[in-house]
């Protein structure tokens, strides 16, 4: 299989995490112009599965290192197979919140809020499960990532809304803080169950990333029947809506929340091959900077900050600003 051998190409891969964790929000956006999002996310749930399959009989199958992926799924222990299954229920339950915050608040309030609280609390979680890197670095940066967070409910407060508007943004918020609660725990989940230390000779019974990724997706796949059934059937805004709706889409309309889980899945997938090199808590936080990601889509091609006063554009720079210096340290803290 293949296996990041160096700390540069693990934070290369981290990166792109951060991208496409920061970005795949867009195509709930383009969707949300079709159907609503409870629809999308059944498409988007069967794009993280399909990714997941690609890259094990891929990068997870070639070359002479580590364990090939149908060997590493066929030897997974019962104990890591269910954490890695608890992985992705939690993750599955966290994001169908996000996903709901961005249709009521906007992806440069729900990322920032969400997944940047999901960043401070999971970075913790991680490193003293996994310690790596300089904490004091480590949790510098993470501070500062704290202080964007502050700034963009600040600036979200003081943008000009109808009372009607102002009370679904607040809704959207509340949301988002309990989709950043439960995010914090999922990825630790998932990186107990790798042997990250001797991925090159992974021990028994214990799972490569490209295993751990596929039976995560199960769990997503698996817990999305009962999590997106009962939010289908109790939105937390609007009508009800219908499995009979799901099937009559158009080409287009899936295809949007396909690409959607796919380019999640690209981030996840390289988020736990980098671990290995950058340890779980940087690669983690690494991936968790995608709000400064989502809030630059947010802000700039989508305007969910428009008519807003000066005083809140100035807000958003700064966090942009303490968002990018606490990227930089999380990175600082790993090369050593």
């Amino acid at each position: 299989m293949f296996i990041v051998t160096n700390y540069s190409l693990a934070i290369l891969f981290c990166l792109i995490t951060m991208l496409c964790w920061g970005s795949w929000g867009n195509t709930q956006k383009l969707a949300g112009k079709i159907w609503r999002y409870e629809l999308f996310y059944w498409d988007y749930v069967i794009g993280i599965l399909l990714l997941s399959l690609i890259l094990g009989f891929t990068l997870g199958s070639t070359g002479d290192q580590g364990r090939g992926f149908i060997d590493d799924i066929a030897q997974v222990s019962s104990k890591n197979f269910g954490n890695a299954l608890t992985g992705g229920i939690i993750f599955n339950a966290s994001n169908i919140l996000l996903s709901a915050s961005i249709s009521l608040a906007g992806m440069s309030v729900a990322f920032p809020v969400g997944v940047g609280l999901a960043l401070v609390l999971g970075v913790f979680i991680n490193y003293f499960g996994a310690p790596k890197g300089d904490p004091v670095i480590l949790f510098l940066g993470v501070a500062l990532i704290v202080v964007a967070i502050v700034l963009n409910g600040i600036a979200s407060g003081k943008t000009s809304l109808g009372k009607e508007e102002s009370r679904t943004k607040k809704k959207g918020v509340v949301i988002a803080v309990c989709a950043g609660l439960l995010m914090s725990f999922f990825y630790r989940f998932v990186a107990s169950t790798m042997d990250l230390n001797n991925l090159e000779n992974p021990t028994e019974g214990m799972l490569t990333p490209y295993g751990a990724f596929f039976i995560f997706s199960l769990g997503i796949l698996g817990s999305n029947f009962l999590f997106n059934t009962v939010v289908m059937k109790r939105p937390f805004v609007g009508e009800p809506v219908y499995y009979s709706q799901y099937f009559r889409g158009s080409f287009n309309s899936h295809w949007v929340g396909i690409l959607g889980g796919i380019i999640w899945g690209v981030g996840t997938a390289f988020s736990y091959i980098a671990a290995g090199k950058a340890g779980p808590a940087i690669s983690y936080a690494l991936g968790q900077g995608a709000p400064m990601i989502a809030a630059l889509w947010g802000v700039f091609i989508w305007k969910e900050f428009k008519g807003s006063p000066k005083t809140v554009n100035y807000m958003l720079a700064f966090m942009f600003a303490m968002f990018i210096t606490g990227l930089s340290l999380i990175v600082a803290s790993g090369g050593n």
